[in-house]
């Protein structure tokens, strides 16, 4: 299904904007600033990550060894996938085209629940090699200086809990997006939407990017 461009041009702002250029400038920057906050911080943590990198690089290149690196890379790729189909939803819903929008919409979250399943997986490895000192439970680190190690694994599960927090927001506001695809009733307003959407989309997926390079490949 379709929408004629009469369609989409009947469409009218909101009545605190002069037009749809505006309102949609307003919806972005609102999305950018939000972001800002995001950025300063998962900035601060990865910051503080840097510092004690260096101060104990063979203990933290050490302690990254016990990471999966091979599940990491494919969670990796997964979400690289759908940043494309993402992209590809925001093209289809501008077009017009409400089937493909579903479609791609479905994909990308299909995806972003397997990625937090192989996490999920990922993280009950590592409970079960006793890797995990959150919560109270213990931790038996079998390398040298496991004080040291600890601090890498304190801050590898903040930095994927958090993220794995990010992404599930991510998921639940993308099915919110599907709700609104089925219904159809403003595509100028579910493009914006859309777009806003993937703008959140993509940062998750940087934060991934940023995670997999500090935590699973500074590994020497």
């Amino acid at each position: 299904m379709t929408t004629t461009p009469s369609t989409t041009s009947k469409a009218a702002p909101d009545e605190q904007f002069d037009d749809l250029t505006q309102q949609r400038q307003a919806d972005l920057m609102g999305m950018w600033i939000f972001l800002a906050t995001e950025l300063m911080l998962f900035g601060g943590i990865f910051t503080a990550f840097t510092v004690y990198r260096f101060a104990y690089p063979e203990v933290f290149a050490e302690a990254a060894t016990h990471l999966d690196l091979k599940l990491g890379t494919f969670n990796t790729a997964l979400l690289v996938t759908s940043s494309l189909f993402m992209a590809l939803a925001e093209r289809a819903v501008n077009a017009g085209q409400r089937r493909k929008t579903l479609a791609f919409l479905f994909v990308t979250i299909g995806i972003g629940v397997v990625f937090l399943g192989i996490k999920g997986y990922e993280w009950h490895h590592e409970y079960t090699e006793k890797l995990m000192p959150i919560l109270g439970l213990a931790f038996e680190y079998p390398g040298a200086h496991p004080d040291r190690a600890e601090m890498f694994f304190n801050f590898y599960y903040v930095l994927t809990g958090l993220h794995a927090v990010h992404m599930s927001l991510g998921l639940v506001t993308l099915s919110v997006m599907v709700v609104f695809t089925w219904r159809w009733r403003d595509p100028s307003r579910l493009g914006r939407q859309i777009q806003i959407n993937g703008l959140y989309w993509a940062f998750v997926d940087v934060v991934w990017v940023f995670i997999f390079t500090t935590q699973y490949l500074l590994r020497a």
